[in-house]
């Protein structure tokens, strides 16, 4: 199209639906929220002094933000990259603080004896859980934000309403985090899928893994906190 030309009804049309990367700042903001959960924990539950992994959170999410500025479009390895280590270092804060939790719960002690304590910190390790795997099904779903910025995917890996269904679909309709962190809640607390359809094998595995430890977690703080409130 040359300069000062109009775009046509058909090209506004096209442009209005082609595909962009997913807004960043909902993004940045719940890995902002996941940095900060740890330095909310008792110290027992947090992998080594409670301000390390926030602080290494806290360098890597700078890093990703400065890395891929504007809207989530980037398909780059580096980029990409940078998500996934700061992902799997909330991972594995949050499988320390669930595993050491869960080991107070079966044996016993510590914030175990309070309700009130043991409510606050059961919660936010839930919190964890549920940001975490919001993340991990967000970056690993047909190959990342990215990706998905630039293709549109043909076979599914988590199958959402509108792409079972596209006539409920907008057009260029595509996933972007909030779908993924609302996959993480329904699963953390109907420990099943609810609306959206596992059908890649690392799909049904990591919802499978997510819903177990979710029902241990709130299976066993249910428990206890009525023993002790007895």
């Amino acid at each position: 199209m040359g300069d000062g030309e109009v775009p046509s009804a058909g090209e506004q049309s096209e442009a209005a639906v082609r595909p962009r990367g997913e807004q960043r700042w909902p993004v940045l903001g719940m890995l902002a929220v996941a940095c900060v959960l740890p330095l909310l924990l008792p110290e027992r539950l947090t992998l080594g002094p409670r301000w390390l992994l926030p602080a290494i959170d806290g360098g890597l999410l700078i890093a990703v933000a400065v890395t891929d500025p504007g809207r989530i479009d980037a398909r780059s390895r580096r980029v990409r990259s940078l998500r996934l280590t700061l992902i799997l270092v909330l991972v594995a804060g949050t499988a320390f603080a669930t595993g050491h939790l869960i080991n107070d719960l079966i044996r016993g002690g510590g914030i175990t004896n309070s309700a009130g304590l043991l409510l606050e910190a059961g919660g936010l390790v839930w919190l964890e859980l549920v940001l975490v795997f919001a993340f991990l099904y967000w970056e690993l779903d047909a190959g990342g934000p990215g990706r998905r910025a630039h293709e549109t995917t043909r076979f599914p890996e988590l199958a959402f309403p509108q792409q079972l269904n596209p006539d409920i679909a907008r057009p260029g309709w595509r996933p972007v985090f909030y779908d993924y962190l609302y996959l993480g809640f329904t699963n953390s607390t109907a420990f099943s899928p609810t609306d959206v359809m596992p059908l890649a094998h690392w799909a049904k595995l990591t919802m499978a893994v997510q819903s177990l430890v979710s029902l241990l977690i709130l299976g066993l703080i249910v428990a206890r906190a009525v023993n002790i409130l007895n």
